[in-house]
């Protein structure tokens, strides 16, 4: 059996991700240099947690079935697909039971994904044959361009390398959270911590992992922050890429400030007050840190924060999640008329094409267009 495991560092404590054989302890080498390629390619810690126990699922399941990881055929490939939707998750209880739950179809694909890049990376280096590699994918031609695709002047780029193994899934589009359901939360909220999270991600709509990678010098929660060295006008935040001890990352790789309302700084307030009655927590320099269960005054980690979530949601009785926070905030602006590129730069996107899903239709939105297009028609006749 192989799993996921945290390395700790002995020179500089960095944490990475390594895939290891819970037989032997030893590490499983191409499974490890694989994750490793991500941390170079400055993916994030969450991601390289993700792709780490996706890897050690499919090297398990091979050694489960007497199958070579590194040689597999399509129709065993096939065969490990239908084997993750068919096989029961376990259960969350300690004690299991509850309700049996299984791997959704789009959970599969990103699985592949994992399984097909780690083939691919193995054939590069000399641990996969090429013709192996060569399987996963085949030619297609794209008849239909998605948003901000470049085919060339003569089409030469229609033609793509597209996975072989995948299934058709139907896209349902992404959960996002409307300004009353963010209001659900605070009012269950029972801390200036998690009042200040929340409000936050709403106000700046940044992705978790910027919000748990703040340090205070970010903060800059000024009328005039000239003192400071920032020449921003009005209280804002200061996003920035950097190694956490709490692995949180920014996704992109430009710095940028986002703006903040004067009712989010009267928050920040009361939770650094909330704060200084935690002597452990007084002088990290982390915004985000734990308060009140495990170590005292160490980061908020991504998981800590997915348990905040999950506890709001169930109080507030919806489903919520930080992610959903951004989306809805978004979509907000969006609809308050703020123009797309003042929206794209407080995202953080780079291209205009990554707006694409942060617009979200509701029924009143299409009901207002149908009603519009009717209302013309009766007055042309």
């Amino acid at each position: 059996m192989y799993r996921a495991e945290r390395a700790i560092s002995p020179t500089d404590g960095s944490v990475s991700w390594v895939v290891v054989d819970y037989g032997t302890f030893e590490l499983h080498r191409e499974a490890s240099s694989y994750i490793d390629s991500l941390r170079a390619r400055s993916l994030s810690w969450n991601t390289e947690r993700l792709y780490a126990s996706r890897s050690a699922l499919y090297l398990t399941a091979c050694a489960a079935s007497g199958v070579d990881w590194s040689r597999p055929s399509l129709g065993q490939l096939a065969r490990f697909m239908r084997w993750l939707v068919q096989e029961p998750l376990p259960s969350r209880r300690r004690n299991g039971g509850g309700k049996v739950r299984f791997r959704s179809e789009k959970t599969v694909n990103a699985v592949m994904t994992t399984v097909c890049e780690l083939l691919r990376f193995g054939a590069r280096y000399g641990w996969v044959p090429q013709d192996v590699a060569n399987q996963l994918t085949q030619q297609k031609y794209l008849a239909y361009l998605p948003p901000g695709y470049n085919a060339g002047e003569d089409g030469q780029f229609r033609t793509v390398r597209a996975r072989e193994l995948k299934f058709i899934v139907v896209d349902d589009g992404i959960d996002w959270l409307t300004f009353e359901d963010v209001e659900q939360l605070l009012a269950v909220t029972g801390h200036a911590r998690d009042r200040f999270l929340v409000a936050l991600l709403w106000c700046t709509a940044l992705r978790i992992g910027e919000a748990l990678g703040l340090r205070r010098e970010d903060m800059h929660f000024l009328s005039n922050s000239r003192a400071l060295g920032c020449q921003v006008e009005g209280p804002h935040v200061h996003v920035r890429r950097r190694i956490n001890e709490n692995g949180a990352w920014a996704k992109s790789r430009h710095p940028r400030t986002v703006p903040v309302t004067w009712e989010l700084v009267a928050l920040y307030a009361e939770y650094v007050y909330e704060r200084e009655q935690v002597p452990e927590a007084v002088d990290g320099d982390m915004v985000f840190v734990n308060l009140f269960r495990g170590v005292l005054g160490r980061g908020m980690t991504y998981s800590t924060a997915k348990d905040l979530f999950d506890r709001l949601a169930r109080k507030a009785k919806l489903t919520a999640r930080p992610h959903m926070v951004r989306h809805g905030a978004a979509t907000a602006w969006i609809r308050g008329g703020q123009p797309r590129d003042v929206v794209q730069k407080l995202l953080g996107h780079q291209s205009q094409s990554s707006m694409v899903p942060y617009i979200h239709a509701s029924e009143a939105d299409k009901r207002a267009a149908v009603e519009k297009v009717g209302a013309g028609r009766g007055g042309a006749a």
